[in-house]
């Protein structure tokens, strides 16, 4: 993709190519370099048209994912690739770009933001299926439709930084470097290369853009912690038992007023275990 020119902060922000220690980028990066080393080692090397077993179980692909209900191909595509140079590339955009919106972020939304953009980036396949361009069968696999994600949003919230492409050299700013790859994408689409993989470059880039312009759509992300998980089901079972009380307390109050009408004999032996239950419970306090 491309790396950071040594005047790089001219928009402020991440520099790229700089992550912190157990920085999400770090993390994603490391599971898909593994990710793609065990399959390689299981499908035969990493050589194309290996049979790849994990690919084979983790692509998208319509007759699996959408007819076969097996949802989780929208996540699993992503962390897998088709050869070398295409994890290759993945990562050294996401090693350049990733950590400016993590920081920009924070690592929860960034997951977020960077998993949506993915799973944005297969959705466009389902149209060019159905619509007769791609084969049912055809399977999509690869982190760019989050890689553009990323890169269009850092290019929204930082246009004037300044990159350098690495084949060849050539300055730019991150604007311009965001505009060439999307009309790369958009170009290779309508000539009918890689429909699929271009089509979710495109995907993940519009959504990538959209997030970045109404970043509170993602706020949901930050009450992903343990803490606030552990906090909400807390919550929940004191409320439940709040409202199991207060069922109690009416159910009781319905049977003595039973019994102050028509006497203790008129209450069902239901009714007399409730009232046991809640003098029991009166008298231990």
């Amino acid at each position: 993709m491309g790396y950071q020119d040594r005047h790089y902060n001219q928009d402020g922000g991440a520099p790229m190519g700089r992550m912190r220690s157990g920085s999400v980028v770090l993390w994603l990066i490391g599971i898909n370099c593994v990710i793609f080393l065990i399959d390689a080692m299981l499908g035969g090397g990493s050589r194309v048209g290996a049979t790849r077993y994990l690919s084979s179980w983790g692509n998208f692909n319509i007759v699996q994912a959408v007819e076969g209900f097996q949802v989780w191909r929208l996540v699993t595509y992503q962390f897998l690739h088709f050869d070398f140079f295409h994890v290759l590339f993945n990562m050294i955009g996401l090693y350049f770009f990733g950590p400016m919106m993590e920081q920009w972020w924070g690592s929860r939304r960034f997951i977020a933001f960077y998993l949506l953009c993915g799973v944005c980036g297969a959705l466009p396949m389902i149209v060019l299926v159905y619509a007769g361009v791609i084969h049912p069968q055809a399977g999509l696999v690869g982190a760019s439709g989050a890689l553009y994600g990323i890169l269009i949003g850092a290019a929204t919230l930082f246009p004037h930084q300044r990159v350098q492409l690495l084949f060849p050299p050539i300055p730019m700013t991150l604007r311009t470097m965001a505009l060439v790859f999307l009309g790369i994408s958009f170009f290779s689409a309508l000539i009918g290369n890689n429909d699929g993989g271009n089509a979710a470059h495109l995907a993940g880039a519009g959504l990538g853009f959209f997030l970045v312009k109404r970043p509170g759509l993602l706020n949901w992300a930050d009450r992903l912690s343990p803490q606030a998980i552990q906090a909400g089901y807390t919550r929940g079972r004191y409320e439940k038992k709040v409202k199991k009380q207060q069922a109690t307390r009416e159910e009781v109050d319905r049977i003595l007023e039973k019994v102050s009408e028509k006497g203790l004999q008129s209450l069902s032996g239901r009714e007399k275990k409730i009232l046991q239950q809640d003098t029991d419970r009166l008298r231990g306090g």
